[in-house]
C-alpha cells in the first residue's frame, strides 16, 4: 500500500516536472519564433515592456530616444526590457531564474562610481570622441559609452558583453552627464569670449579718448585726432572739393578787399615835419635809380649830387616821393597807377598805401 502511494507521488512529481519543463521550452521557442518572424512587433513589445518596467520600478519616467533641448531637465531611463514572468520550471528550481534587475538605489551607486572615475569627462572608449550632446548609456558595470557605439559593438561582436570589463548580461541606462558637461564648457567659453570682447572694446575706447604719457605716442595720438577731425569735416561738407576751395578763395578775396578799404580810410596824410623826416631817410638810403624804369632820378630838392647833375638833361621827368620813403619817376608811377585795377594802388616796392609829393 505504501509502495503504491510512493509510486503515485513519484509519478505525480515526474508529471509536474515534465509539464513545467515543457512549458518553459515552449515559451522560449515562442519568443524565439516571434523575434525571427516579426522583429518589429518584438521590438515594440520590448519597448512597451521597458516602459512598463520603468513606471513600476522608477516612478513616472517617460521613455524618450533623442534628448530634449527645450530648457527642461532631461530624465534618465533604463533601456533594457522588463524580465518576463517566471515559468513553472523556474519557480520549482528546475531551471535557473534570470538575474534580478537593479533598483534605483543600486543605479545611484553605479552612477556615483562612474562619476568618481570620471568616465563622462573622457571620450568614448569605442569611437574615441567626446560625448557632447549624443545619447550616452551607463552600464551596470559603471562604464559609459555612446549608445550608437555600444549597439554597433554588440552587432559586430555577436554577443552582449562590456567592451571594457567583458561583463556579460549587463543592464543599460541612458544618462546625460556628458551633455551637461559639454553645455557647461560651452557656457564657459561663451562667457570668456564675451568678457574678452567687452575688455577689448573698453581698451579701444580708452586709447581713443585718453592721450598716452609717452611723448612720441602722445604726438601720434593728437595727429590721429586731427586727421579724424579733418576727415569728418570734409565728409560733413557733402560737396565738391574744388567748389569748396573756390568758396574759400572768394571769402579770402572779400576779406582782403575789406581790409584794403579799411586801410585807405584810416591812412592819414603826413605833415610837413613828417615829409622832412621821410626826405632824410631817402638821403641816407642814397637812392639813385627809379625802381620801375631803372633809370637815374632827378631830384634837386633832395640835394643829391646825381640829382643836380641830371636835372639839366631830364627836366621833363620829375621825381615823386611817397610817404613810405620810396622815390619814383612821376610818369612811371602814373603808369603804374593806371595799370592797377582794384581800388587804390599801393607802393610797387612795399605794397603799402601812400601819399605822394613832387620833389
Amino acid at each position: 500500500m505504501q509502495k503504491g502511494l510512493n509510486s503515485k507521488v513519484t509519478s505525480g512529481k515526474l508529471a509536474i516536472t515534465s509539464v513545467a519543463l515543457q512549458d518553459h521550452i515552449t515559451r522560449n521557442l515562442l519568443l524565439q519564433n516571434l523575434s525571427l518572424c516579426d522583429p518589429v512587433k518584438t521590438r515594440w513589445c520590448g519597448r512597451a515592456s521597458s516602459e512598463t518596467h520603468c513606471k513600476r520600478n522608477h516612478g513616472t519616467v517617460k521613455q524618450k530616444g533623442p534628448q530634449q533641448h527645450d530648457g527642461r531637465e532631461e530624465k534618465e531611463y533604463v533601456l533594457d526590457p522588463a524580465a518576463p514572468p517566471l515559468t513553472l520550471a523556474q519557480k520549482l528550481g528546475l531551471v535557473q531564474s534570470p538575474a534580478r534587475k537593479l533598483t534605483v538605489d543600486e543605479w545611484s551607486q553605479v552612477k556615483s562610481r562612474s562619476i568618481h572615475e570620471g568616465d563622462s569627462k573622457q571620450p568614448c572608449v569605442i569611437c574615441r570622441e567626446e560625448f557632447r550632446l549624443q545619447t550616452q548609456v551607463l552600464l551596470s558595470c559603471s562604464h559609459v559609452f555612446h549608445r550608437a557605439c555600444l549597439q554597433a559593438f554588440e552587432r559586430f561582436s555577436g554577443r552582449k558583453c562590456c567592451p571594457m570589463c567583458r561583463k556579460e548580461q549587463y543592464e543599460t541606462r541612458v544618462i546625460h552627464d556628458g551633455a551637461r558637461l559639454f553645455k557647461e564648457r560651452c557656457a564657459i567659453r561663451i562667457q570668456a569670449c564675451w568678457r574678452a570682447y567687452v575688455v577689448r572694446k573698453w581698451y579701444r575706447h580708452l586709447r581713443k579718448t585718453v592721450p598716452p604719457k609717452d611723448k612720441q605716442l602722445r604726438q601720434r595720438f593728437f595727429e590721429t585726432k586731427l586727421q579724424e577731425l579733418n576727415d569728418s569735416f570734409v565728409q560733413y561738407c557733402h560737396t565738391d572739393v574744388e567748389a569748396f576751395l573756390n568758396d574759400i578763395d572768394q571769402s579770402v578775396s572779400s576779406s582782403r578787399r575789406v581790409f584794403h578799404q579799411f586801410e585807405r580810410e584810416h591812412v592819414s596824410e603826413p605833415q610837413e615835419d613828417d615829409w622832412q623826416k621821410i626826405q632824410e631817410k631817402v638821403i641816407q638810403r642814397d637812392t639813385r635809380d627809379c625802381p620801375i624804369c631803372l633809370t637815374a632820378l632827378c631830384s634837386p630838392r633832395l640835394g643829391t649830387e646825381a640829382g643836380r647833375t641830371l636835372t639839366q638833361h631830364h627836366s621833363n621827368r620829375r621825381t615823386v616821393l611817397l610817404s613810405c620813403s620810396h622815390l619814383f619817376h612821376q610818369s612811371c608811377l602814373e603808369a603804374f597807377e593806371a595799370f592797377c585795377v582794384e581800388g587804390r594802388p599801393k607802393c610797387p616796392l612795399c605794397r603799402s598805401p601812400y601819399h605822394k609829393i613832387l620833389v
